[in-house]
Protein backbone atom coordinates (compact mmCIF):
# COMPACT_ATOMS: atom_id res chain seq x y z
CA UNK A 1 0.00 0.00 0.00
CA UNK A 2 1.37 3.40 -0.98
CA UNK A 3 1.28 6.26 1.51
CA UNK A 4 1.67 9.97 0.89
CA UNK A 5 2.58 12.38 3.69
CA UNK A 6 2.34 16.14 4.04
CA UNK A 7 5.72 16.31 5.80
CA UNK A 8 8.49 14.11 7.22
CA UNK A 9 7.13 14.32 10.77
CA UNK A 10 4.10 12.24 9.80
CA UNK A 11 6.39 9.28 9.16
CA UNK A 12 7.47 9.00 12.81
CA UNK A 13 6.32 5.83 14.57
CA UNK A 14 4.69 2.59 13.44
CA UNK A 15 8.08 0.89 13.45
CA UNK A 16 8.18 -2.83 12.66
CA UNK A 17 8.26 -5.67 15.17
CA UNK A 18 10.39 -8.53 13.85
CA UNK A 19 10.89 -12.07 15.16
CA UNK A 20 14.47 -13.28 15.70
CA UNK A 21 15.13 -16.61 14.00
CA UNK A 22 18.74 -17.45 14.90
CA UNK A 23 19.76 -15.73 18.12
CA UNK A 24 16.88 -16.73 20.37
CA UNK A 25 16.10 -20.11 21.99
CA UNK A 26 13.65 -22.18 19.95
CA UNK A 27 11.31 -22.63 22.90
CA UNK A 28 10.32 -18.95 23.05
CA UNK A 29 9.55 -16.08 20.70
CA UNK A 30 11.92 -13.13 20.90
CA UNK A 31 10.69 -10.11 18.99
CA UNK A 32 12.47 -6.82 18.41
CA UNK A 33 10.94 -3.39 17.77
CA UNK A 34 13.30 -1.71 15.31
CA UNK A 35 13.19 2.02 16.06
CA UNK A 36 15.76 2.79 13.37
CA UNK A 37 12.81 2.76 10.96
CA UNK A 38 11.94 6.24 12.24
CA UNK A 39 13.03 8.97 9.80
CA UNK A 40 16.10 9.97 11.81
CA UNK A 41 16.77 6.34 12.70
CA UNK A 42 16.11 6.30 16.45
CA UNK A 43 13.38 6.02 19.07
CA UNK A 44 14.08 9.64 20.06
CA UNK A 45 12.22 10.93 17.00
CA UNK A 46 9.02 10.21 18.95
CA UNK A 47 10.24 12.27 21.90
CA UNK A 48 11.37 15.14 19.70
CA UNK A 49 8.02 15.55 17.97
CA UNK A 50 6.07 15.05 21.19
CA UNK A 51 7.86 17.67 23.28
CA UNK A 52 7.90 20.32 20.54
CA UNK A 53 4.21 19.94 19.69
CA UNK A 54 3.31 19.97 23.39
CA UNK A 55 5.32 23.16 23.90
CA UNK A 56 3.63 24.74 20.88
CA UNK A 57 0.20 23.84 22.20
CA UNK A 58 0.90 25.21 25.68
CA UNK A 59 2.54 28.39 24.41
CA UNK A 60 5.83 27.57 26.14
CA UNK A 61 7.54 27.64 22.73
CA UNK A 62 7.05 30.85 20.77
CA UNK A 63 7.28 31.12 16.97
CA UNK A 64 10.91 31.44 15.92
CA UNK A 65 12.23 30.89 19.44
CA UNK A 66 15.48 28.95 19.80
CA UNK A 67 15.18 25.42 21.20
CA UNK A 68 17.99 24.05 23.36
CA UNK A 69 18.63 20.62 24.86
CA UNK A 70 21.36 18.46 26.37
CA UNK A 71 21.69 15.16 24.52
CA UNK A 72 24.04 12.29 23.77
CA UNK A 73 23.02 12.59 20.14
CA UNK A 74 19.82 10.80 19.18
CA UNK A 75 17.46 13.27 20.85
CA UNK A 76 19.43 16.10 19.28
CA UNK A 77 19.21 14.52 15.84
CA UNK A 78 15.46 14.03 16.25
CA UNK A 79 15.03 17.60 17.49
CA UNK A 80 17.12 18.88 14.58
CA UNK A 81 14.73 17.21 12.14
CA UNK A 82 11.62 18.52 13.91
CA UNK A 83 13.03 22.03 14.32
CA UNK A 84 14.15 22.13 10.70
CA UNK A 85 10.69 21.18 9.49
CA UNK A 86 8.93 23.58 11.85
CA UNK A 87 11.37 26.48 11.55
CA UNK A 88 12.96 26.71 15.00
CA UNK A 89 16.69 27.33 15.55
CA UNK A 90 18.25 24.55 17.65
CA UNK A 91 21.25 24.52 19.98
CA UNK A 92 22.45 21.24 21.45
CA UNK A 93 24.85 20.76 24.35
CA UNK A 94 26.73 17.49 24.21
CA UNK A 95 29.60 15.90 26.13
CA UNK A 96 32.69 15.66 23.93
CA UNK A 97 32.93 11.89 24.54
CA UNK A 98 29.94 11.01 22.37
CA UNK A 99 30.46 9.78 18.81
CA UNK A 100 31.61 12.26 16.16
CA UNK A 101 29.03 11.23 13.57
CA UNK A 102 26.23 12.42 15.86
CA UNK A 103 27.71 15.91 16.01
CA UNK A 104 28.02 16.02 12.22
CA UNK A 105 24.46 14.85 11.67
CA UNK A 106 23.03 17.55 13.92
CA UNK A 107 25.11 20.24 12.27
CA UNK A 108 24.12 18.91 8.82
CA UNK A 109 20.48 19.35 9.85
CA UNK A 110 21.19 22.96 10.81
CA UNK A 111 21.66 22.68 14.57
CA UNK A 112 24.50 24.25 16.55
CA UNK A 113 26.41 21.82 18.81
CA UNK A 114 28.10 23.15 21.95
CA UNK A 115 30.50 20.61 23.45
CA UNK A 116 31.06 20.19 27.19
CA UNK A 117 33.99 18.45 28.93
CA UNK A 118 33.75 14.66 29.05
CA UNK A 119 34.78 14.75 32.72
CA UNK A 120 31.55 16.60 33.59
CA UNK A 121 29.46 13.76 32.08
CA UNK A 122 25.75 14.07 31.31
CA UNK A 123 25.04 16.35 34.23
CA UNK A 124 27.61 18.82 32.86
CA UNK A 125 25.98 19.10 29.45
CA UNK A 126 22.58 19.44 31.16
CA UNK A 127 23.86 22.26 33.40
CA UNK A 128 25.26 24.04 30.32
CA UNK A 129 21.90 23.78 28.54
CA UNK A 130 20.11 25.28 31.55
CA UNK A 131 22.66 28.09 31.79
CA UNK A 132 22.31 28.97 28.10
CA UNK A 133 18.51 28.77 28.19
CA UNK A 134 18.33 31.17 31.14
CA UNK A 135 20.84 33.57 29.59
CA UNK A 136 19.20 33.80 26.16
CA UNK A 137 15.54 33.05 26.97
CA UNK A 138 15.58 29.89 24.89
CA UNK A 139 13.08 27.03 25.20
CA UNK A 140 14.70 24.21 27.17
CA UNK A 141 13.29 20.79 26.25
CA UNK A 142 14.16 19.06 29.58
CA UNK A 143 13.82 15.61 28.05
CA UNK A 144 14.75 13.88 31.33
CA UNK A 145 11.73 15.28 33.17
CA UNK A 146 9.35 16.49 30.47
CA UNK A 147 6.04 14.62 30.73
CA UNK A 148 5.47 15.18 27.02
CA UNK A 149 8.36 12.77 26.44
CA UNK A 150 6.58 9.94 28.23
CA UNK A 151 3.20 10.97 26.79
CA UNK A 152 4.54 10.55 23.25
CA UNK A 153 5.29 6.89 24.00
CA UNK A 154 1.97 6.31 25.77
CA UNK A 155 0.27 7.73 22.68
CA UNK A 156 2.30 5.92 20.00
CA UNK A 157 4.79 3.22 21.08
CA UNK A 158 2.58 1.47 23.62
CA UNK A 159 -0.53 1.18 21.37
CA UNK A 160 1.66 -0.17 18.55
CA UNK A 161 2.93 -2.90 20.89
CA UNK A 162 -0.54 -3.76 22.19
CA UNK A 163 -1.92 -4.00 18.66
CA UNK A 164 0.91 -6.31 17.57
CA UNK A 165 0.26 -8.75 20.43
CA UNK A 166 -3.52 -8.41 20.65
CA UNK A 167 -4.11 -12.03 19.64
CA UNK A 168 -1.51 -14.00 21.62
CA UNK A 169 -0.41 -11.58 24.34
CA UNK A 170 2.96 -10.21 25.41
CA UNK A 171 4.74 -11.84 28.34
CA UNK A 172 7.85 -9.65 28.68
CA UNK A 173 8.80 -6.18 27.52
CA UNK A 174 12.52 -5.39 27.76
CA UNK A 175 14.00 -1.88 27.57
CA UNK A 176 16.92 0.17 28.77
CA UNK A 177 16.43 3.62 30.22
CA UNK A 178 17.95 6.83 28.99
CA UNK A 179 15.64 9.75 29.56
CA UNK A 180 13.05 7.42 31.03
CA UNK A 181 10.48 8.55 28.48
CA UNK A 182 10.11 5.24 26.65
CA UNK A 183 10.16 3.34 29.94
CA UNK A 184 7.52 5.45 31.65
CA UNK A 185 5.31 6.00 28.62
CA UNK A 186 5.14 2.34 27.62
CA UNK A 187 5.23 0.61 31.01
CA UNK A 188 2.26 2.48 32.47
CA UNK A 189 0.10 1.60 29.47
CA UNK A 190 1.19 -2.04 29.41
CA UNK A 191 0.53 -2.46 33.13
CA UNK A 192 -2.98 -1.12 32.65
CA UNK A 193 -3.94 -2.77 29.38
CA UNK A 194 -1.81 -5.94 29.56
CA UNK A 195 -1.18 -6.61 33.28
CA UNK A 196 0.40 -10.01 32.61
CA UNK A 197 3.28 -8.34 30.75
CA UNK A 198 6.40 -8.16 32.91
CA UNK A 199 8.46 -4.97 32.59
CA UNK A 200 12.19 -5.73 32.44
CA UNK A 201 14.64 -2.84 32.65
CA UNK A 202 18.35 -3.17 31.89
CA UNK A 203 21.39 -1.03 32.62
CA UNK A 204 25.21 -1.30 32.36
CA UNK A 205 26.66 -3.82 34.80
CA UNK A 206 29.49 -1.47 35.76
CA UNK A 207 27.09 1.43 36.38
CA UNK A 208 24.05 -0.18 37.98
CA UNK A 209 22.60 2.97 39.48
CA UNK A 210 18.94 1.99 39.12
CA UNK A 211 19.34 -1.47 40.59
CA UNK A 212 21.38 -0.14 43.50
CA UNK A 213 18.35 1.23 45.31
CA UNK A 214 20.41 4.31 46.22
CA UNK A 215 18.31 7.41 45.57
CA UNK A 216 19.46 10.11 43.18
CA UNK A 217 20.83 13.18 44.98
CA UNK A 218 18.53 16.10 44.15
CA UNK A 219 18.21 19.77 44.99
CA UNK A 220 15.18 21.12 46.81
CA UNK A 221 13.51 21.93 43.49
CA UNK A 222 13.94 18.35 42.29
CA UNK A 223 16.80 19.07 39.89
CA UNK A 224 19.88 16.84 39.84
CA UNK A 225 22.33 17.88 42.54
CA UNK A 226 25.25 15.71 41.42
CA UNK A 227 26.15 12.47 39.66
CA UNK A 228 24.75 9.29 41.19
CA UNK A 229 27.40 7.90 43.55
CA UNK A 230 27.56 4.54 41.72
CA UNK A 231 27.79 5.93 38.20
CA UNK A 232 30.79 4.83 36.16
CA UNK A 233 31.54 5.57 32.48
CA UNK A 234 30.05 2.84 30.31
CA UNK A 235 29.81 1.75 26.69
CA UNK A 236 26.10 2.22 25.96
CA UNK A 237 25.60 5.73 24.57
CA UNK A 238 22.05 6.92 25.21
CA UNK A 239 21.61 4.46 28.08
CA UNK A 240 21.88 5.44 31.74
CA UNK A 241 23.22 8.98 32.14
CA UNK A 242 25.21 9.73 35.29
CA UNK A 243 21.99 10.40 37.17
CA UNK A 244 18.56 8.80 37.50
CA UNK A 245 16.18 10.92 35.41
CA UNK A 246 12.95 12.10 37.01
CA UNK A 247 10.88 10.15 34.45
CA UNK A 248 12.73 6.94 35.34
CA UNK A 249 12.35 7.62 39.04
CA UNK A 250 8.59 7.96 38.50
CA UNK A 251 8.50 4.40 37.13
CA UNK A 252 10.38 3.10 40.16
CA UNK A 253 8.09 4.96 42.55
CA UNK A 254 5.01 3.61 40.77
CA UNK A 255 6.40 0.04 41.15
CA UNK A 256 5.97 -0.70 37.46
CA UNK A 257 9.28 -2.54 37.07
CA UNK A 258 9.34 -6.33 37.56
CA UNK A 259 13.09 -6.82 37.25
CA UNK A 260 16.31 -4.89 36.58
CA UNK A 261 19.06 -6.74 34.72
CA UNK A 262 22.71 -5.64 34.47
CA UNK A 263 24.36 -6.01 31.05
CA UNK A 264 28.08 -6.29 30.29
CA UNK A 265 29.60 -4.08 27.62
CA UNK A 266 31.19 -7.05 25.86
CA UNK A 267 27.77 -8.70 25.56
CA UNK A 268 26.35 -5.51 24.07
CA UNK A 269 29.08 -5.39 21.42
CA UNK A 270 28.75 -9.09 20.64
CA UNK A 271 25.00 -8.97 20.15
CA UNK A 272 25.05 -5.76 18.12
CA UNK A 273 27.35 -7.55 15.67
CA UNK A 274 25.38 -10.79 15.87
CA UNK A 275 22.15 -9.00 15.01
CA UNK A 276 23.82 -7.65 11.87
CA UNK A 277 25.57 -10.84 10.79
CA UNK A 278 22.97 -13.43 11.72
CA UNK A 279 19.66 -11.57 11.49
CA UNK A 280 20.53 -8.76 9.07
CA UNK A 281 19.43 -6.12 11.58
CA UNK A 282 21.82 -3.16 11.80
CA UNK A 283 21.73 -1.52 15.23
CA UNK A 284 23.84 0.30 17.79
CA UNK A 285 25.46 -0.73 21.05
CA UNK A 286 22.45 0.07 23.23
CA UNK A 287 20.30 -2.20 21.07
CA UNK A 288 22.78 -5.04 21.49
CA UNK A 289 22.74 -4.42 25.24
CA UNK A 290 18.94 -4.53 25.39
CA UNK A 291 18.94 -7.77 23.41
CA UNK A 292 21.44 -9.24 25.87
CA UNK A 293 18.90 -8.67 28.65
CA UNK A 294 16.06 -10.06 26.51
CA UNK A 295 18.04 -13.24 25.83
CA UNK A 296 18.73 -13.62 29.54
CA UNK A 297 14.97 -13.43 30.07
CA UNK A 298 14.43 -15.93 27.25
CA UNK A 299 16.65 -18.54 28.90
CA UNK A 300 14.32 -18.67 31.92
CA UNK A 301 10.99 -17.87 30.27
CA UNK A 302 8.18 -20.40 29.98
CA UNK A 303 7.92 -22.22 26.61
CA UNK A 304 6.03 -20.25 24.01
CA UNK A 305 6.53 -16.92 25.77
CA UNK A 306 6.50 -13.74 23.73
CA UNK A 307 9.36 -11.41 24.60
CA UNK A 308 9.66 -7.97 23.00
CA UNK A 309 12.98 -6.12 23.03
CA UNK A 310 13.40 -2.45 22.11
CA UNK A 311 16.17 -1.69 19.59
CA UNK A 312 16.66 2.09 19.99
CA UNK A 313 18.77 3.12 17.01
CA UNK A 314 20.93 2.34 13.97
CA UNK A 315 24.52 1.16 13.89
CA UNK A 316 25.50 4.14 11.74
CA UNK A 317 25.63 6.26 14.92
CA UNK A 318 28.60 4.20 16.15
CA UNK A 319 31.18 4.25 13.33
CA UNK A 320 33.77 5.92 15.57
CA UNK A 321 33.08 3.81 18.66
CA UNK A 322 34.41 0.41 19.83
CA UNK A 323 31.52 -1.26 17.95
CA UNK A 324 33.50 -0.82 14.72
CA UNK A 325 36.90 -1.76 16.12
CA UNK A 326 38.41 -4.31 13.76
CA UNK A 327 36.20 -3.23 10.84
CA UNK A 328 38.89 -2.00 8.49
CA UNK A 329 38.76 0.24 5.45
CA UNK A 330 41.51 -1.80 3.79
CA UNK A 331 41.05 -5.29 2.41
CA UNK A 332 41.50 -8.10 4.91
CA UNK A 333 43.77 -11.09 4.26
CA UNK A 334 40.75 -13.11 3.12
CA UNK A 335 39.65 -10.37 0.75
CA UNK A 336 43.15 -10.02 -0.68
CA UNK A 337 43.22 -13.77 -1.25
CA UNK A 338 39.97 -13.52 -3.20
CA UNK A 339 41.37 -10.60 -5.19
CA UNK A 340 44.56 -12.41 -6.15
CA UNK A 341 42.74 -15.62 -7.10
CA UNK A 342 42.24 -14.13 -10.59
CA UNK A 343 44.93 -12.22 -12.51
CA UNK A 344 43.27 -8.97 -13.57
CA UNK A 345 41.70 -5.80 -12.08
CA UNK A 346 43.60 -6.27 -8.86
CA UNK A 347 43.84 -3.52 -6.25
CA UNK A 348 47.54 -4.22 -5.71
CA UNK A 349 48.49 -4.37 -9.40
CA UNK A 350 50.54 -1.64 -11.01
CA UNK A 351 48.72 0.27 -13.75
CA UNK A 352 49.51 -0.94 -17.27
CA UNK A 353 52.29 0.99 -19.03
CA UNK A 354 51.15 3.58 -21.53
CA UNK A 355 51.23 2.46 -25.16
CA UNK A 356 54.46 3.24 -26.95
CA UNK A 357 54.35 6.33 -29.10
CA UNK A 358 55.42 5.54 -32.65
CA UNK A 359 55.64 9.19 -33.55
CA UNK A 360 55.66 12.45 -31.69
CA UNK A 361 52.23 13.80 -30.77
CA UNK A 362 51.22 16.89 -32.72
CA UNK A 363 51.42 20.17 -30.85
CA UNK A 364 48.28 21.15 -28.99
CA UNK A 365 46.28 23.73 -30.88
CA UNK A 366 44.73 26.34 -28.63
CA UNK A 367 42.08 28.96 -29.26
CA UNK A 368 43.21 32.56 -29.08
CA UNK A 369 40.35 33.63 -26.82
CA UNK A 370 41.21 30.80 -24.38
CA UNK A 371 44.83 31.98 -24.26
CA UNK A 372 43.71 35.56 -23.62
CA UNK A 373 41.33 34.44 -20.87
CA UNK A 374 44.00 32.27 -19.22
CA UNK A 375 46.53 35.12 -19.20
CA UNK A 376 43.98 37.56 -17.79
CA UNK A 377 42.93 35.19 -15.00
CA UNK A 378 46.43 34.15 -13.92
CA UNK A 379 47.69 37.73 -13.88
CA UNK A 380 44.77 39.31 -12.04
CA UNK A 381 46.36 41.28 -9.18
CA UNK A 382 43.07 41.37 -7.26
CA UNK A 383 42.80 37.54 -7.31
CA UNK A 384 46.40 36.28 -7.24
CA UNK A 385 45.57 32.69 -6.20
CA UNK A 386 43.87 30.74 -8.99
CA UNK A 387 42.73 27.13 -8.87
CA UNK A 388 41.95 25.45 -12.20
CA UNK A 389 39.71 22.62 -11.08
CA UNK A 390 36.96 20.15 -11.83
CA UNK A 391 33.81 20.62 -9.79
CA UNK A 392 33.70 17.25 -8.03
CA UNK A 393 37.26 15.98 -8.33
CA UNK A 394 38.51 14.65 -4.97
CA UNK A 395 41.99 16.12 -5.45
CA UNK A 396 40.53 19.51 -6.32
CA UNK A 397 38.44 19.35 -3.17
CA UNK A 398 41.55 18.48 -1.17
CA UNK A 399 43.11 21.75 -2.33
CA UNK A 400 39.88 23.65 -1.64
CA UNK A 401 39.77 22.26 1.91
CA UNK A 402 43.39 23.26 2.50
CA UNK A 403 42.71 26.78 1.25
CA UNK A 404 39.69 26.99 3.56
CA UNK A 405 41.68 25.71 6.55
CA UNK A 406 44.48 28.22 5.95
CA UNK A 407 41.92 30.96 5.10
CA UNK A 408 43.57 31.59 1.74
CA UNK A 409 41.34 33.59 -0.64
CA UNK A 410 41.33 32.13 -4.14
CA UNK A 411 39.50 32.09 -7.44
CA UNK A 412 38.29 28.73 -8.71
CA UNK A 413 37.89 28.09 -12.45
CA UNK A 414 35.78 24.93 -12.58
CA UNK A 415 36.49 23.77 -16.10
CA UNK A 416 33.74 21.14 -16.30
CA UNK A 417 31.00 23.31 -14.78
CA UNK A 418 27.96 24.45 -16.73
CA UNK A 419 29.45 27.94 -17.02
CA UNK A 420 32.42 26.56 -18.99
CA UNK A 421 30.67 23.93 -21.10
CA UNK A 422 29.29 26.09 -23.90
CA UNK A 423 31.57 25.86 -26.90
CA UNK A 424 33.86 23.55 -24.89
CA UNK A 425 35.30 26.64 -23.21
CA UNK A 426 36.65 24.60 -20.28
CA UNK A 427 38.29 22.14 -22.65
CA UNK A 428 40.00 24.94 -24.53
CA UNK A 429 41.37 26.39 -21.29
CA UNK A 430 42.72 22.94 -20.39
CA UNK A 431 44.57 22.92 -23.69
CA UNK A 432 46.22 26.23 -22.76
CA UNK A 433 47.30 24.78 -19.41
CA UNK A 434 48.73 21.71 -21.16
CA UNK A 435 50.56 23.85 -23.69
CA UNK A 436 52.09 26.06 -20.98
CA UNK A 437 52.98 23.32 -18.48
CA UNK A 438 53.10 20.06 -20.43
CA UNK A 439 50.59 18.67 -17.88
CA UNK A 440 47.18 17.22 -18.62
CA UNK A 441 46.16 16.70 -15.01
CA UNK A 442 43.80 18.86 -12.96
CA UNK A 443 43.96 20.67 -10.54
CA UNK A 444 46.63 23.20 -11.40
CA UNK A 445 47.37 26.13 -9.11
CA UNK A 446 48.85 29.54 -9.92
CA UNK A 447 49.88 32.37 -7.60
CA UNK A 448 50.59 35.80 -9.06
CA UNK A 449 50.97 34.32 -12.53
CA UNK A 450 53.50 31.72 -11.34
CA UNK A 451 52.63 28.06 -11.84
CA UNK A 452 52.84 26.09 -8.57
CA UNK A 453 51.61 22.71 -9.84
CA UNK A 454 48.95 20.19 -8.95
CA UNK A 455 47.71 19.10 -5.52
CA UNK A 456 50.93 17.33 -4.42
CA UNK A 457 53.23 20.07 -5.66
CA UNK A 458 51.11 22.67 -3.87
CA UNK A 459 51.08 20.63 -0.66
CA UNK A 460 54.87 20.23 -0.87
CA UNK A 461 55.22 23.98 -1.37
CA UNK A 462 53.11 24.62 1.72
CA UNK A 463 55.15 22.14 3.75
CA UNK A 464 58.39 23.82 2.65
CA UNK A 465 57.11 27.39 3.06
CA UNK A 466 57.53 28.32 -0.63
CA UNK A 467 53.79 28.69 -1.12
CA UNK A 468 53.51 31.05 1.85
CA UNK A 469 56.38 33.10 0.43
CA UNK A 470 54.49 33.43 -2.85
CA UNK A 471 51.38 34.54 -0.99
CA UNK A 472 53.39 37.19 0.86
CA UNK A 473 54.97 38.44 -2.38
CA UNK A 474 51.50 38.93 -3.82
CA UNK A 475 50.01 40.59 -0.70
CA UNK A 476 47.68 37.67 0.01
CA UNK A 477 46.57 37.43 3.65
CA UNK A 478 46.13 34.02 5.28
CA UNK A 479 45.94 32.57 8.78
CA UNK A 480 49.58 32.20 9.80
CA UNK A 481 48.62 30.30 12.96
CA UNK A 482 47.49 27.27 10.96
CA UNK A 483 50.01 24.47 10.53
CA UNK A 484 47.77 21.56 9.52
CA UNK A 485 49.57 19.08 7.30
CA UNK A 486 48.14 19.73 3.81
CA UNK A 487 48.40 16.05 2.93
CA UNK A 488 45.78 15.33 5.59
CA UNK A 489 43.20 16.82 3.22
CA UNK A 490 43.71 14.12 0.58
CA UNK A 491 40.90 11.55 0.12
CA UNK A 492 40.77 8.92 2.86
CA UNK A 493 41.34 6.06 0.46
CA UNK A 494 44.76 7.48 -0.44
CA UNK A 495 45.93 7.43 3.18
CA UNK A 496 45.53 3.64 3.22
CA UNK A 497 47.60 3.01 0.11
Amino acid sequence: MNHRYDNILQTIGNTPIVRLNKLAPESVNVWVKIESFNPMASVKDRLALGVIEDAEASGALKPGQTVIEATSGNTGIGLAMVCAQKGYPLVVTMAESFSLERRKMMRFLGAKVVLTPAALKGSGMLAKAIELAEKHDWFLVRQFENEANADAHSRTTAPEILAAFADDGLDYWVSGFGTGGTLKGVSRVLKKESPQTKIIVCEPDNSAILGSGIPQPRNADGSVAESHPLFRPHLMQGWSPDFIPRLTEDVVDAELIDDILPVAGDDALHLSKALAREEGIFVGISAGATLAAALAVAEKAEPGANILCMLPDTGERYLTTPLFDGITEDMTADELEISTSTPNFRFDSAPPPPPEQEEEEPAVEVAADAVEYFDDVTNDAENPVVLFALEWCEFCWSVRKMFAEYEIPYRSIDLDSVAYQEGNRGGEIRKVIEQRTGLKTIPQIYVGGQHVGGASETFDAVRGGDFQALLAENSVNWNKDIDTDPYSFLPGWLHSR
